[in-house]
């Protein structure tokens, strides 16, 4: 299999159990659930597994870039959607320039291989 989709698969799969790991923090009511903050712990450390993975053929900081960023974009999305969280404009903005961001790495900067 192709090493670069390997590990844009693994990043995804980071990506996912991050997204997962974060939703369960705000489950765990601060550690005082023991079923979410056991899931939590699992998902955040299957997440650095796969990033490690992903390190493999990506570089360290765009990896990180895609990572944190759509992780934040992800997260934002559960917290309006499952949590009933309101974002404002400045919080729309802001997560409109974290897509620039991803995008512009991703499609025109050399820096996203080897």
């Amino acid at each position: 299999m192709n090493p670069i989709f390997t590990a844009y698969a693994a990043l995804a799969t980071a990506i996912v159990c991050e997204v997962t790991g974060t939703s369960l923090l705000q489950r765990s009511e601060q550690f005082t659930r023991a079923l979410p903050t056991i899931g939590m712990i699992v998902c955040f450390a299957a997440s650095l597994f796969f990033l490690s993975l992903a390190l493999r053929a990506i570089p360290l900081g765009v990896a990180y870039a895609i990572w944190g960023g759509l992780g934040i974009i992800l997260t934002s999305i559960i917290s309006v959607v499952v949590f009933r969280f309101t974002l404002d404009v400045w919080a729309i903005v802001g997560i409109g320039l974290i897509v620039s961001g991803v995008l512009v790495m991703n499609l025109l900067s050399n820096s996203a291989t080897h």
